[in-house]
């Protein structure tokens, strides 16, 4: 048997998964019933609390290992790709969509490896800053937007502009097109995302793929979405290869990320086709666009519930970078205690708050054995929440991850990974950190905000989809006079 690093001295036996305690499942559909799909992130961690940091549940007759404790979830994250992958149903959710979300996010093994090597020199930092003018470009798109609700005193869906901003990011670094959708309505490409992502987490942990036998509505509204999205990526494809084939040199200088993923296509042996080109296209755009967008969305809501942070953030902007126009690299770099509000906010509300997984061999995992083919769901929020590891856990207090006199942090920056952790860790972190502190900068320089909740008023409700995001808040803002 293969151990992980969690597995107990030898001296001790193993314990099989259902020697555990956990809550106990209802015949033929387990605790499916039991979990509500928007708030499943929210359920399990309540029977973490009653059943401790590792037991099972059912997703009908199939056996899941819930493990919390962060140190066992680390050495789960670190044994990929060889010890555990994504769960196959929902590579196999994906493929039925028309591969929805292939690429990076769902290769494994070997064609794993040569997709990585590829899509890692597009988000290296140096790539990100020479890509650096362009973000800034975008966040005055989206002050232009951003300044005609404020005189006009209306409010702002707030999730819809965040996800404008973030897909337009990532469709000109990776694609060298500026597909704009900040000004571009409603009928645009992040309309088709925001159907897809949501639908393989729902039909992942699906008791009956209704799906494969007829269609609802909102199947129909899917199908539509993924086409949609597919015709779109195969334009961007098409414009690079037309680029491409009129100036050679591409080929070996290549502009974008896509022209050099075209480019190592191309390569014999390389063993990237043009299904992995297109497959990371989709997957840049459907992930870099939900989980940046939500976790900005986060961070502002609780600096509003948080006037003191506020303050302090905003003060700190205007001494470092007070005019949006002028953003530099340095001057982002420079920004402490807002990169300590962001590192709060992924604390308190991570956009990925779990991560299933499927054992590719026998294991063990803190001394449970775990059988090939068994599934782990990794809870991501559970010690970064507790007060056995973060005083004061459940409050907003930014500075905790600010180095006092003697360069000491109090935050434990291993309880959380809100990027993941190991080979797999997540490779647009740097693009993300950056894309947050420009959008936050901005709107630190430019406005108050005037409020930012819900319809109801009440606390903003956690909406599990394929990320975790805030309910619907809208935005009002005044210009600084």
């Amino acid at each position: 048997m293969h151990t992980t690093a969690t597995l107990p001295a030898a001296h001790q036996p193993l314990r099989h998964i259902s020697s555990l305690r956990g809550p106990r499942p209802w015949p033929l559909v387990g605790n499916l019933l039991q979990i509500r799909p928007l708030s499943v992130h929210r359920d399990v961690e309540r029977w973490c609390q009653r059943y401790g940091t590792l037991f099972p549940v059912y997703f009908g007759r199939m056996q899941v290992l819930v493990v919390a404790d962060h140190e066992a979830v680390s050495a789960i994250l670190r044994d990929r790709p060889d010890g555990f992958r994504r769960p196959g149903v929902t590579a196999q959710v994906s493929q039925e969509m028309g591969g929805g979300m292939p690429g990076l996010f769902m290769a494994e093994g070997g064609e794993w490896r040569n997709q990585r090597r590829m899509v890692m020199q597009g988000f290296a930092p140096h790539a990100i800053k020479a890509y650096f003018p362009s973000l800034v470009k975008v966040a005055l798109r989206l002050q232009q937007r951003w300044d005609g609700a404020a005189q006009a005193g209306q409010a702002i869906d707030l999730a819809a502009d965040l996800k404008r901003y973030t897909v337009d990011i990532i469709a000109g670094l990776a694609f060298g097109t500026d597909v704009n959708t900040i000004d571009g309505g409603e009928d645009t490409i992040q309309c088709y995302m925001d159907e897809i992502l949501p639908a393989v987490a729902r039909r992942s942990i699906a008791l009956f793929p209704y799906w494969r036998y007829f269609k609802l509505p909102r199947d129909r509204r899917l199908d539509r979405s993924v086409a949609a999205l597919a015709s779109a990526v195969d334009a961007l494809i098409a414009k690079a290869r037309a680029r491409m084939a009129a100036d050679p040199a591409l080929a070996t200088r290549p502009n974008n990320l896509l022209e050099a993923m075209l480019a190592a296509a191309d390569q014999e042996g390389s063993g990237v086709d043009d299904r992995a080109v297109a497959g990371n296209v989709s997957t840049m755009l459907l992930a870099g666009e939900d989980t940046t967008a939500n976790t900005i969305a986060w961070l502002i809501y609780l600096l509003q519930r948080h006037p003191a942070a506020l303050r302090r953030a905003r003060d700190e902007v205007l001494r470092h970078a007070p005019d949006p126009a002028g953003f530099s690299i340095e001057q982002m770099d420079g920004l402490d205690y807002l990169d300590a509000c962001v590192q709060e906010a992924m604390r308190l509300k991570p956009v990925a708050p779990f991560i299933p997984l499927e054992a590719l061999r026998d294991t063990a995992v803190a001394g449970v054995q775990v059988q090939a083919g068994a599934l782990v769901w990794c809870v991501l929020r559970h010690h970064s929440v507790a007060e056995s590891h973060f005083p004061r856990a459940c409050e907003f207090e930014p500075q905790r991850w600010l180095a006092d006199a003697e360069g000491h942090i109090a935050a434990d920056k291993k309880v959380g990974v809100p990027f993941g952790s190991g080979a797999r860790t997540c490779p647009g972190r740097y693009l993300a950190l950056l894309e947050i502190k420009i959008a936050m900068a901005m709107l630190l320089a430019r406005y108050d905000i005037a409020g930012v909740g819900t319809a109801s008023g009440a606390e903003a409700k956690e909406m599990m989809g394929f990320v975790m995001s805030p309910e619907k808040l809208t935005l009002r803002l005044r210009m600084i006079s």
